[in-house]
């Protein structure tokens, strides 16, 4: 035994769990062990059964990712030398019927090269008996469960940080290049030459018959193995190409991309799904494509301050414009933009308080919450419009009243002006929280459904269509649960009031695209005018509205009211597919009208003008008026 072996051979025998062992005994159990020998960026998948017992890191350092029947994977935790995996199993080998892990796997993934010792549960079963054996394990245990509770802490952290849906961690299905140049591995080095040449690319995927990813060919290659060598006879794809390259999956999320990027001191990674290419990314590419400041404007945001609120719109404008050059989809882009105007929201309703007790008004009497209305609400709104909002706050005390009453009088004020100033502009109906209509108790708000019911007016009907898109921003989550039931009782007890709502959708028909379009238009001289607001998105809306108010449904965006229409059997399936492709066709081509004319300084309408469009243009528009007549006529046939 070499010194190398035998310094191998010390460092496992004084490891916990066969520490104390004589020489004899400790070689036996060694003889059931499996020592590996694994090359930096080497990916190995453990505990695929419980019997495969633990790992131990001799040497080197790894990463452990969670893999689940999806195919998506999560880093988990990073494993350095002298530390365990495969804990997860104890409770297995402890008596258990179920191991934690029976729906994911374990894969581990080489940072730098390292030897690793399989441990089988045979061998474990033999030293768990031991009081010794059973405590170092507990100690590993309590050891690696802070570990990985720290690794989530980053994660959530970083998530937070990014915001809080997968919008803000974006995958690399939504930024790869899925169109790859690729080569075979009996190609000539000249071929290959030409390719990058033609293709204006830096680097060449090579591929075997079936696409399966072999090797990736750079400029670098090409320096260094061909130019700078003297090489004899004619070199092929397969003399210079780097084998085994580093690759990414398409679940995999940008900060992980972005480090796989400095870890590995590449700048292309392919993108493969059972090691078959479906796409490359490259440094550049990651940088150009990403959601340009989308983390620069959280900061901004979160440190805004009253003045220089007028810096966020400007920050979120930047990273639309981003979005919309990139192409991304629209439902995807206001996912993203929603989020940001959520923060810049709720750190106004946040500056208006702390402006109030630097103003000696005193902190919130009772727990308050704040909500918008609208296309905020609706997660619509892609680019700053009008404010739309209340305020809700708990049933004070009968003495307490008045004082209650005048301080969220003054938030209400205070909150409108720091919208203003972030951009926001006042609401011409005055649908805001500095209106006394806007504002009050619980109780107060069930007396105003019950106004709005009784009266059913076309304006209390507007009122109750504008209210029924309501969406908790901010504050108390309690009395956002009672508020919320108090508003499905109260609407279960106006079935009248939804009857006439309901009514008011028959008054407005969409027209059926078999009649003539002019039926459709408004006519500005031989114009053919369709408003999206008017004729798709508002009856889409109120639709949906009323639809899920008759199933007990509130406080939801219209995509979120179908998929749960579509649960409680309202909507098939394929209508509730219409409905959404209609929906996307209306909000693209809306943002795609309004974000021209912001750049051209017009005046932002929702109005298009049918007859210039091109025929594709056409035949979507008619496709989508079409589901919207559909719903209207759904919702009717209900009456």
């Amino acid at each position: 035994m070499n010194s190398a072996q035998q310094k191998m051979y010390k460092k496992v025998h004084d490891q916990p769990i066969f520490r104390g062992l004589t020489e004899e005994k400790f070689a036996e159990l060694m003889a059931e062990c499996k020592l590996t020998y694994y090359r930096k960026s080497a990916k190995v998948n453990y505990f695929i059964t419980p019997h495969e017992g633990l790992l131990l890191i001799l040497t080197g350092t790894a990463e452990i990712f969670i893999v689940g029947d999806d195919g998506q994977s999560f880093a988990l935790e990073e494993v350095q030398e002298g530390e365990v995996i495969g804990f997860s199993n104890i409770a297995y080998y402890l008596g258990e019927s179920n191991r934690p892990l029976d729906h994911h796997r374990l894969v581990l993934e080489v940072v730098e090269d390292s030897y690793c010792l399989q441990i089988p549960y045979a061998v474990l079963k033999e030293r768990i008996d031991d009081t010794d054996v059973r405590d170092a394990i507990l100690k590993l245990m309590s050891i690696r469960l802070a570990n990985v509770y720290a690794s989530l802490g980053e994660q959530v952290k970083l998530s937070d940080e990014w915001g809080e849906s997968e919008p803000y961690v974006r995958r690399v299905e939504d930024f790869m290049n899925s169109s790859v140049i690729t080569a075979s591995e009996d190609a000539s080095v000249q071929q290959i030459a030409r390719i990058m040449v033609d293709n204006s690319i830096s680097s060449l995927m090579v591929v075997d018959q079936e696409e399966q990813l072999i090797g990736i060919i750079t400029k670098k290659d090409l320096v260094q193995r061909v130019v700078a060598q003297v090489a004899n006879g004619e070199l092929k794809a397969k003399d210079i190409m780097t084998k085994k390259p580093h690759t990414i999956s398409r679940h995999d999320y940008y900060y992980e991309v972005l480090s796989a990027f400095y870890k590995n001191g590449v700048k292309h990674l392919p993108v493969v799904e059972d090691n078959r290419l479906v796409g490359i990314v490259t440094l550049s590419n990651l940088i150009f494509k990403r959601d340009r400041g989308s983390m620069g404007v959280l900061k901004t945001i979160e440190e805004a301050s009253f003045e220089n609120l007028p810096a966020v719109k400007n920050a979120i404008y930047d990273v639309l414009s981003s979005l919309i050059n990139d192409d991304i989809s629209t439902i995807h882009t206001l996912e993203i933009i929603t989020k940001l105007y959520d923060r810049l929201a709720r750190h106004c309703v946040k500056l208006a308080v702390q402006s109030l007790e630097r103003q000696g008004k005193g902190t919130p009497p009772v727990p308050f919450a704040w909500y918008e209305m609208g296309s905020g609400a609706r997660g619509e709104q892609f680019m700053l419009t009008d404010q739309d909002h209340f305020l809700v706050y708990t049933d004070p005390q009968e003495d307490d009243k008045k004082h209650v009453a005048f301080y969220f009088s003054l938030l209400g004020d205070a909150i409108v002006k720091h919208l203003e100033k972030a951009g926001y502009s006042r609401c011409v109906g005055k649908m805001m929280s500095s209106e006394v209509q806007w504002r009050g108790s619980v109780s107060d708000w069930q007396q105003r459904l019950r106004n709005w019911a009784l009266k059913a007016t076309n304006d209390d009907i507007l009122l109750g269509y504008n209210f029924l898109s309501f969406r908790f921003l901010m504050g108390d989550a309690s009395l956002h649960n009672h508020f919320v039931r108090m508003v499905q009782i109260q609407l279960k007890s106006s079935q009248t009031f939804l009857y006439h709502m309901a009514q008011q959708e028959q008054n407005n028909p969409i027209p059926q695209v078999n009649q003539s379009f002019l039926a459709l238009f408004k006519g500005r001289g031989t114009r053919e005018i369709i408003d999206i607001k008017k004729n798709a998105l508002f009856p889409m809306h109120h639709c949906l509205q009323i639809l899920g108010v008759q199933k007990n449904i509130i406080t939801r965006t219209p995509l979120q009211l179908v998929d749960d229409l579509v649960q409680l059997g309202e909507l098939s399936a394929g209508f509730a597919d219409d409905i959404r492709h209609a929906y996307e066709i209306a909000l693209r081509t809306r943002i795609q009208l309004a974000w021209k004319k912001h750049l051209r300084d017009e005046s932002i309408t929702t109005e298009i003008q049918f007859a210039s469009m091109r025929r594709w243009q056409q035949d979507e528009i008619t496709t989508m008026l079409t589901t919207v007549h559909a719903l209207q006529s759904h919702l009717l046939a209900k009456l």
